[in-house]
């Protein structure tokens, strides 16, 4: 079986099942009316043999007043292939296309107080309920129910699998939460925000202390453990300078007291 939606071509075949099926019967031009208006909204369900076994007219309601809703005109499907859910296929078909075209927020019908089978589908397994009765609605005078359907439940599932790869919003969201810890601090104007520059400096900070500890503990000149370039050049060479004077002396002096030791006078 297949249900897809209904074509030009098909209306005529529409109308024979409807005339086997339903004592409500339409003229053409009343099918051919929803064709042109709304062509999204109705299907049809065929065999193997691409023969229509059943179909539903469907429609916008136009009372600016109103919520967008849809209306149900008629369903039928073929004696010899009912039980088989193509009932529930095409007005699942129908009410998703309703609310995907029109944003619609429910969905109406009417039907035979005397049909008990198309009660107890609408009911119990499309989950209409009864809104009103409607006295001698139908051309014999009989009396019928005004039922509706809330679509928000289509609107959850068309916005759940919406997403890529059927993920949850919630998940998404924390993903992007994630990838922006990971990624580096924003730049304000060409310079590191403040963030990095507290990284940068803690960074150097504990360089300077490790240098320091290698040292011997002695104190640094210049910024936290910085040290200004050539200062401990220059204080070995000042340290080799002194050291050489002091010897130099020394040896001056003893050779002063020698030579005073030698002197006869």
């Amino acid at each position: 079986m297949n249900v897809r939606c209904a074509r030009p071509e098909d209306l005529l075949n529409m109308q024979h099942c409807n005339l086997l099926c339903l004592p409500e019967n339409y003229q053409m031009k009343y099918y051919f009316y929803h064709g042109l208006s709304w062509p999204q909204l109705s299907y049809v369900a065929e065999d193997e043999n691409g023969k229509i076994v059943g179909y539903v007219l469907a429609k916008m309601e136009e009372d600016p007043d109103e919520l967008p809703h849809g209306h149900i005109t008629s369903l039928a499907v073929k004696r010899s292939h009912r039980r088989l859910g193509l009932a529930q296929k095409l007005m699942d078909q129908a009410s998703r296309a309703m609310v995907e075209c029109f944003n619609a927020k429910y969905v109406s019908l009417h039907v035979r107080m005397s049909n008990r089978a198309a009660l107890q589908l609408y009911q119990h397994t499309l989950k209409f309920s009864i809104s009103e009765i409607e006295p001698k609605y139908y051309a014999d005078g009989e009396d019928a129910y005004a039922m509706k359907r809330d679509l928000s439940h289509v609107q959850g599932v068309q916005r759940r699998t919406g997403l890529k790869g059927g993920e949850k919003e919630e998940d998404k969201s924390n993903e992007q939460t994630d990838l922006q810890l990971e990624s580096k601090p924003a730049l304000k104007d060409g310079k590191e925000s403040d963030t990095s520059r507290l990284e940068e400096k803690d960074k150097g900070a504990g360089q300077g202390k490790a240098e320091q500890n290698g040292a011997g503990g002695g104190k640094t000149g210049g910024g936290a453990g910085e040290h200004r370039p050539g200062e401990r050049s220059k204080r070995s060479r000042k340290k080799a300078r002194d050291a050489a004077r002091a010897t130099e002396e020394r040896g001056t002096d003893g050779k002063d007291k020698k030579e005073k030791s030698k002197d006869p006078s």
